[in-house]
């Protein structure tokens, strides 16, 4: 139920969000990654309370309907997750729990209301880039203001991923769309362009040599993991070709991570987190990312 084949890819987006903010990761940026697992952790808890009834048509295999876990289980987890999320956040500082609270609230709004609606897939994206944010106020608590303002348009770009793969994954389980994964393969070839921008930059000697190598490594390993399984997805939009889209999108994050961090100016942050990717990979083949 708690899908742990994707933590992976929450604690790159407090540090990238560290690293957007210009500071080192600290023992905050630590308490705001523990925030975001509790909370994305609580969000899989609800997500599948919310879809019990559809899961039991469409993935009776799922923890609730198999009978495996209770409904009261479930909705009990969710809330004591959210509630420690918080709590851990409230030890980082005021901004971060405001952020941290404000992100608590689209995950709830999501699960229980928005997620089969039009406004789904922007609900998930302020989700992530929340996250992100999070972990910038965290690092830099006395400079706040600046801290998000630098990492706006790294929490943009996480965003625009999210709101794609959210997009791809609402017909995973009858497929049949061939605009969502286009869509998605549309705005997954833009984010790889920033890194090319990033190595323009580099060469006009804003952007250490390191910096540049991480830059066009991670780039790659994001633009490889995402684009195959978009593009085999929108010539057969099949419900199986359209979950393993799904599930390249959702690990894609750990190099879109990275390459925040490094184009950021931190690349061994960015380094360290595409150790990540392989890990993720594996324990996907196990335990469902979606």
């Amino acid at each position: 139920m708690l899908r742990v084949s994707a933590l992976f890819t929450v604690p790159g987006d407090a540090l990238a969000g560290a690293a957007a903010a210009g500071a080192r990761p600290d023992h905050r940026t630590l308490l705001a990654i523990g925030t975001s697992l509790c909370l994305y952790e609580a969000g899989m808890a609800l997500n599948d309370w919310s879809d019990r009834d559809e899961d039991a048509v469409d993935r009776p295999h799922r923890p609730i309907p198999s009978g495996r876990i209770s409904p009261a289980a479930a909705l009990t987890a969710a809330g004591a997750l959210t509630t420690a999320g918080l709590t851990i956040a409230a030890r980082a500082g005021r901004a971060p729990f405001t952020v941290a609270t404000a992100l608590a609230a689209t995950v709830w709004a999501y699960d229980l209301r928005l997620k089969h609606t039009a406004a789904g897939p922007a609900a998930m994206a302020s989700a992530r880039a929340l996250d992100l944010l999070l972990g910038a106020a965290a690092t830099r608590p006395r400079d706040t203001a600046p801290a998000l303002r630098a990492a706006l348009p790294h929490a943009g770009l996480l965003a625009a991923h999210t709101w794609a793969v959210t997009t791809v994954s609402r017909h995973e389980t009858q497929g049949g769309s061939t605009t969502a994964p286009l869509a998605a393969l549309a705005t997954t070839l833009a984010i790889t362009s920033t890194t090319r921008h990033a190595l323009r930059t580099a060469a006009r000697g804003r952007l250490p040599a390191a910096g540049q190598t991480t830059t066009a490594l991670t780039g790659l390993a994001y633009a490889r993991t995402a684009i195959h399984p978009l593009l085999h997805t929108a010539l057969n939009p099949s419900p199986p070709l359209t979950q393993r889209a799904v599930g390249a999108g959702i690990r894609a994050m750990i190099p879109l991570q990275a390459a925040l961090a490094a184009r950021a100016g931190a690349p061994g942050t960015g380094l360290a987190l595409l150790g990540l990717a392989p890990l993720a990979r594996r324990l996907a083949r196990k335990v469902s990312p979606t």
